[in-house]
C-alpha cells in the first residue's frame, strides 16, 4: 500500500524532509504539549521524550541525554 505523501512545505527555507536526520528541526504545525507531542511540518509526530513516530508509521527511539557517568575522584 502506498503512502500519502506530505503537501509540500510552505516554508522558507524548506523543512527536511521525514527521511532526513535533521527532521526534528521541522516547523512546528500543531502543539499539544499537555499531551507531550508536537506535529511538525514533515508529518513527523514529535514526542517530549525525544523520541518520534515517521510518517510510513516506523519509530526513532528516545534519545534523550542519560547524563553519563560520574568521574572518578
Amino acid at each position: 500500500m502506498e503512502q500519502p505523501q506530505p503537501p509540500t512545505c510552505p516554508h522558507s527555507p524548506p523543512c527536511p524532509s521525514a527521511e532526513d536526520l535533521t527532521r526534528g528541526s521541522a516547523v512546528v504545525v500543531a502543539s499539544h504539549p499537555e499531551q507531550g507531542w508536537n506535529l511538525l511540518c514533515n508529518g513527523v509526530l514529535d514526542f517530549e521524550d525525544t523520541g518520534q513516530l515517521l510518517p510510513d508509521g516506523s519509530t526513532v527511539a528516545p534519545h534523550r541525554p542519560t547524563g553519563g557517568t560520574k568521574a572518578a575522584a
